[in-house]
Parts: structure tokens; C-alpha cells; sequence
């Protein structure tokens, strides 16, 4: 009996740019020894439900859509414990993550790499029962990351951002908030915070400080503490995206960890993948090291951080 795969597309990420390459597509599944079998989302959640009713009947499942697409997959070969790879041709208007892994933007040659491929275990993230890819963020600029145009990003580059985050500063939600990691205690204000396995947000690089690795067991903190005028938040867009390189800071915490807890009063909303997490008083945010294992190409190990073996 042959290989089956189930391939899962969102037909509207991308303004549905994939119905032009779908064809090639799925021959480029079968060429691959393949019996294909193809289903477009039709509703939020629909990739993570159709992963965890029928994931576990495949040898491959390959998502094309976002990264929040890619996240419902994820989620779904995780709660149901399957061990199955799982391919990515990215059709979003970021893909942080499929960037992250060398994976081009051209949907066929992502689908070649998706369908010829070797799985490489890859670091997931648990948020409480929960389960998010890339990044989980609360505050001011995950909304920013993700609301501003790719295309102002791409003529104005960083100064989009900081245009983007001034717009919201006379409404700059502030959440009071304990952080604990590795015996450590945090105890502050802040407007914004993401833990995350990238190398870009919101398609901007340089946001992450320090040494990333993508299956190194390790998440990158940042968390940003309130500004008390505009002076203080530009100091804080720039030192985050770079403008301000040399900068020295004590506006932003930033550090690596496996584990955190994060404890507020009230509940505060989270993204994750760039989509709506959930509101919680109180989360703790694991890295579950290698767990997911994702489909690259076999000789693609430059293209992206990975931890020598």
C-alpha cells in the first residue's frame, strides 16, 4: 500500500494566491510517491480538527496557509500525540516561521521541499493546555507586528514600526504582572512581552536578541516595562528593532529560558502565531524540546539556526 498524505490549505491566506499553483502542487505530491488527499479550511480551528479527527491515517501532512494555519496543524499532532511530519509551504503575508527555516516564498519549490523532505525535530511550545509554534506575546506591539502593512514595512522598514506603535500611544494597555523563570522573580509594569522560537516577528528581523537556535530547548524573553513619556517609548522601538543598536536600557528585559510563569490580577489577552491565545490570569509557558518534527530540505542545514549534533 502506498504513502498517503493529507495536505490542508487555506484558500484565502495570501489573497488565495495558492488556487494559481494548487495543481503543480499536488502533482508534485504524487510525483513524490503519494496518494493525496486534499482538504481546503473552511472555518478557525478547521486545519487543527481535521489534523486531530484524521492525522493519525498519514505518513505526511503538509499545511499551506500562515503561520496561524501552520499553528492549528501543530496543535492537532500535538494533543493528539500522533508522530507524523508535517510539511509547510507558507502562503501568509509574514511567515516568521517558515523564513526561519530557509523555506522560500515560491509555493512550488516550498511544496518540493514539503513533499521530498526529511522531518527534523524542531522545539514547540506549550502555553497551559495549549500549544503555539513561534511566539506567544501580549501588549502593545503584538498588535503592532501584526497590524502593520507588509508593504509600509517594506518602504520604511523600521520606522514603520515605530509610526505603528506611536499610533497606539495615548491608548497603551499596561498590565501589572509577576514573571517567574529559572528561580527568578520579576515583579513590574509592562506594556508588552513575547516569548519565542524565531528568528522575525511580524516579518521584521533583529526584534530578538542573543544566540537563536530553533531546537536548542530554549525560548527568547522579552519583555518591555511601561514608558512613562514618548521619549521613553521611542528608546524602547528602537533599542527593539535595532535603530538604537548601542543603546543601553533598562526598559527592556531580555533572556533565555525553558520554563515561565507568568502571574497578573486580572486576565490579559495572548497571541499565538500571530492569532488570538486566549485571555489568563495566570500561564506557564514550557518549551517542549524536539517535539515536533517538520519537514526541511535535506540540505538546508545553513538556512536556518539549528544546534550542532
Amino acid at each position: 500500500m502506498g504513502k498517503k498524505l493529507l495536505f490542508i490549505y487555506n484558500p484565502h491566506s495570501g489573497r488565495g494566491m495558492i488556487r494559481m499553483s494548487l495543481s503543480d502542487i499536488i502533482e508534485i505530491m504524487v510525483r513524490a510517491g503519494y496518494e493525496v488527499s486534499v482538504y481546503p479550511t473552511q472555518k478557525p480551528k478547521d486545519a487543527m480538527e481535521q489534523t486531530l479527527a484524521h492525522g493519525g491515517e498519514y505518513d505526511r501532512i503538509v499545511v499551506s496557509g500562515g503561520d496561524g494555519t501552520l499553528d492549528e496543524v501543530v496543535t492537532g499532532v500535538m494533543k493528539s500525540g500522533l508522530d507524523v511530519p508535517v510539511g509547510y509551504i507558507p502562503a501568509g503575508s509574514t511567515n516568521d516561521f517558515g523564513a526561519s527555516l530557509g523555506i522560500p516564498k515560491d509555493m512550488t519549490q516550498a511544496a518540493n521541499i514539503a513533499s521530498w523532505g526529511i522531518p527534523r525535530a524542531f522545539d514547540v511550545g506549550r502555553f497551559g493546555d495549549d500549544y503555539f509554534v513561534y511566539v506567544a506575546a501580549f501588549g502593545i506591539f503584538t498588535q503592532t507586528a501584526y497590524s502593520t502593512s507588509q508593504q509600509l514595512k517594506n518602504v520604511l522598514g523600521h520606522s514603520a514600526y515605530i509610526l505603528s506603535a506611536f499610533k497606539q500611544l495615548r491608548d497603551i494597555p499596561s498590565y501589572r504582572m509577576q514573571v517567574e523563570y529559572d528561580g527568578n522573580v520579576l515583579y513590574d509594569e509592562f506594556i508588552f512581552g513575547m516569548v519565542t522560537n524565531t528568528l522575525s516577528v511580524g516579518g521584521i528581523k533583529g526584534i530578538i536578541p542573543g544566540d537563536k537556535k530553533l531546537d536548542d530547548g530554549l525560548f527568547e524573553v522579552t519583555l518591555v516595562k511601561t514608558p512613562k513619556n514618548p521619549m521613553e517609548l521611542n528608546e524602547i522601538v528602537g533599542g527593539l528593532t535595532g535603530v538604537l543598536k548601542d543603546a543601553d536600557t533598562d526598559m527592556v528585559s531580555s533572556f533565555q529560558t525553558r520554563s515561565i510563569v507568568f502571574t497578573t490580577a486580572e486576565e490579559i489577552p495572548w497571541t499565538l502565531d500571530g492569532e488570538y491565545g486566549g485571555s489568563v490570569s495566570k500561564v506557564q509557558i514550557e518549551n517542549l524540546h524536539r517535539k515536533m518534527n517538520i519537514v526541511v530540505e535535506s540540505d538546508q542545514k545553513k538556512a536556518y539556526n539549528v544546534s550542532d549534533e
